[in-house]
């Protein structure tokens, strides 16, 4: 005698949309870069490299600028995150 099974639900692999994975790129390069930056920073000074000239400029500025920006971008992604799931979860009890 074969007893009926009921069909096992498999959860689905999330899928991100296009506005999320751009602003997980964002991210990565934004914080990415500002690392980078601080890498170059620390380097110049370790080899006594004149960092108040030049292309240094910039570079010192980098990672006060860059980090939080990613820090907001960081926020809005798991904003935009949540407001998926809770209208998938929303979806899916109906």
């Amino acid at each position: 005698m074969r007893v009926a099974q009921k069909p096992v639900s498999v959860p689905a692999e999330p899928t991100f949309t296009r506005p999320e994975r751009v602003l997980a790129y964002m991210v990565a390069s934004t914080i990415g870069l500002s690392i980078l930056a601080i890498v170059a920073i620390l380097i110049g000074y370790g080899t006594g490299v004149n960092t108040g000239a030049g292309i240094w400029q910039i570079v010192d500025l980098l990672p006060g600028v860059g980090l939080p920006i990613g820090f907001v971008l960081i926020i809005v992604l798991l904003v935009l995150n949540a407001v998926r799931r809770t209208r998938a979860a929303k979806g899916a009890g109906k």
